[in-house]
């Protein structure tokens, strides 16, 4: 029953961010946390599934990527998320999964209410502070994508370079983390055959809502995954 679950997770997950560029870990982590037999298991197979989600259109727009924008934060983030998934292999499930909860309702609540009025100067000291915290919240809870996501946003000068910062980003971040966890033996049998399991779910996922995603009300899709995100941390808070 928890595969089921897990699959049917992935599935939401990469429908939701192919429709509204939304995180694959943040809605992943929700049941995640709870079907793996270990948190630290968690992260791991979210992090492997979320890499499938970009890997695609990171190869097809690789050329537009501008690189001087995006390596500071990427390569702060990937230092700062080495030690924060250092601190995951040593920490107890119990007590991850009711941090977990409370970083739920905050990130549900900051897109509520503040994510469209967040503006930042794209300044090197911006992308370190953002990188640091992108790499504590994907090497702790494996949704990285927040804090990111401001800096790209106030940078990109168009729409397609958006697209590929962020792709970029997000698939050698979670490739980069899957290694630091298979060293420190997250990356277990169960999470490899979870994965293998899951990634059809992954891809399937991302086709239906490449071809659904001009035909529905993307700002209620939102409000609606918002409130998801609460409602799970509530409960992974009184679990």
């Amino acid at each position: 029953m928890s595969l089921l679950w897990v699959f049917a997770i992935s599935l939401l997950a990469s429908f939701t961010q192919r429709v509204s560029g939304f995180g694959f870990g943040i809605i992943a982590m929700t049941v995640f946390s709870f079907a793996l037999p270990s948190y630290g298991e968690a992260t791991a197979l979210s992090g492997m599934l979320g890499a499938l989600t970009s890997v695609v259109t990171a190869i097809r727009m690789r050329k537009q990527v501008p690189w001087r924008k995006l390596l500071p934060i990427l390569l702060t983030f990937l230092a700062v998320s080495f030690f924060a998934v250092l601190f995951v292999s040593k920490a107890g499930s119990g007590e991850m999964k009711k941090i977990l909860g409370g970083v739920l309702i905050c990130v549900s609540l900051y897109f509520f209410f503040l994510s469209e009025k967040i503006r930042l100067r794209p300044s090197l000291g911006v992308q370190l502070g953002l990188g640091s915290l992108s790499g504590v919240m994907g090497g702790l809870f494996a949704m990285q994508g927040p804090p990111a996501v401001i800096y790209f946003i106030s940078s990109a000068q168009s729409q397609q370079e958006y697209i590929a910062m962020t792709q970029w980003y997000f698939f050698i971040g979670n490739l980069i983390m899957t290694l630091f966890r298979a060293a420190h033996g997250l990356v277990t049998p169960t999470v490899l055959t979870d994965w293998a399991v899951c990634a059809p779910a992954v891809f399937v996922g991302l086709l239906v809502g490449g071809k659904v995603a001009e035909r529905i009300d993307i700002k209620l899709l939102r409000k609606i995954v918002y409130a998801f995100l609460a409602v799970s941390g509530i409960i992974s808070l009184l679990s």
